[in-house]
């Protein structure tokens, strides 16, 4: 059985959903509630391979809330993720895939060093982040996008920001070895790292925000972010494409503007119906088969008998592994969103 440990975008967000999910006592709360709330096992999920395969896996809903670090409510967000750690596995879930900021706490905070929570002894083996499969899709979004849009990768910029980043450096060393993209800038908080991930590379140009968007034909969007940034679109290149691959987004508004290209970054479409709820509380376009592409990993590797913790640690993401769950991610029936 494979699960799930998600989250909500914002305080707003989680109120509205708890009604929808029957838990009005919830609704009304303010986030000091939310702080003190225990995960739940809110949606049972029915997944079928296109090799007629079916596997079966439990949402649960952490109840952290990204305010939570912006009012520096760090042991509370930290015991979020711990506490729904413990109740998957308390449940019986064999892999279950950490989404969004669940693996960006747990990585930030070395929660790797917490081995009991209450009579659970964390098993990190059952545990993934999803994010090599994020990487790899976001890297196929980005080769089929642009083609679609006749942007030539022999002659483009892709600015990644988030670059050093888990998912930004997969991104970042996938563009590197396959495909012959001109130019590549990293933008990134922390300058020690991005230094060092331009050595790795044996290229890119690092540069501030503002300085890289009017420079980039693409521009990838895998920045930790509890609140999005707002951009002039007057300030981009015509045609631009936008892939925004944060939760919360990155992006703090869509743009209405000719040759501004937005797309949702790091997710799937499956061929077959999913018989779950929950991708149509966070605003999936088709929510039976549009999905986060770090949960459809937890999936794969379900279906695929890997009991094991496939993305792990920061900056350990290799192209083989994105290539191995690339090769599981077609088999079974997923392919990126394009629209």
């Amino acid at each position: 059985m494979f699960g799930l440990i998600g989250h909500l975008t914002s305080l707003e967000h989680a109120q509205l959903v708890a009604r929808d999910l029957g838990y009005p006592e919830y609704a009304d709360q303010g986030l000091d509630f939310w702080c003190s709330a225990p995960p739940q096992i809110v949606d049972t999920i029915k997944v079928t391979s296109i090799t007629g395969q079916q596997i079966e896996g439990r949402y649960v809903e952490s109840c952290f809330l990204p305010e939570m670090l912006a009012a520096r409510r760090i042991k509370a967000a930290t015991r979020k993720i711990v506490n729904a750690m413990a109740h998957a596995q308390k449940h019986g879930v064999d892999i279950t895939a950490l989404g969004g900021f669940s693996s960006i706490i747990f990585e930030n905070f070395n929660l790797n060093q917490i081995r009991r929570v209450r009579n659970v002894t964390l098993d990190f083996q059952r545990f993934t982040t999803g994010n090599t499969h994020t990487a790899y899709i976001i890297c196929r979004q980005i080769e089929q996008a642009s083609a679609q849009l006749g942007i030539d990768l022999a002659k483009a910029t892709v600015a990644v920001c988030g670059a050093t980043g888990d998912i930004g450096s997969a991104v970042c060393r996938w563009l590197n070895a396959r495909t012959d993209t001109q130019d590549l800038l990293l933008v990134a908080r922390n300058q020690e790292r991005l230094t060092d991930l331009q050595g790795e590379l044996g290229r890119g140009k690092i540069l501030p925000l503002e300085s890289a968007l009017p420079l980039a034909d693409i521009v990838v969007w895998v920045a930790s972010m509890p609140k999005g940034v707002d951009i002039d679109p007057s300030t981009l290149k015509q045609p631009c494409l936008m892939i925004d691959g944060g939760y919360p987004k990155n992006l703090g508004s869509r743009f209405d503007a000719p040759g501004i290209h937005i797309l949702n970054g790091g997710i799937v479409e499956h061929s077959l119906d999913i018989d779950w709820k929950i991708m149509s509380l966070v605003n999936m376009d088709v929510p039976a088969r549009q999905l986060f592409a770090c949960f459809a990993e937890s999936m794969l590797l379900e279906f695929e008998k890997l009991y094991t913790n496939f993305s792990w640690g920061r900056n350990q993401i290799t192209l083989e592994k994105m290539e191995q769950i690339g090769q599981a991610s077609v088999k079974h029936g997923f392919r990126p969103l394009l629209t």
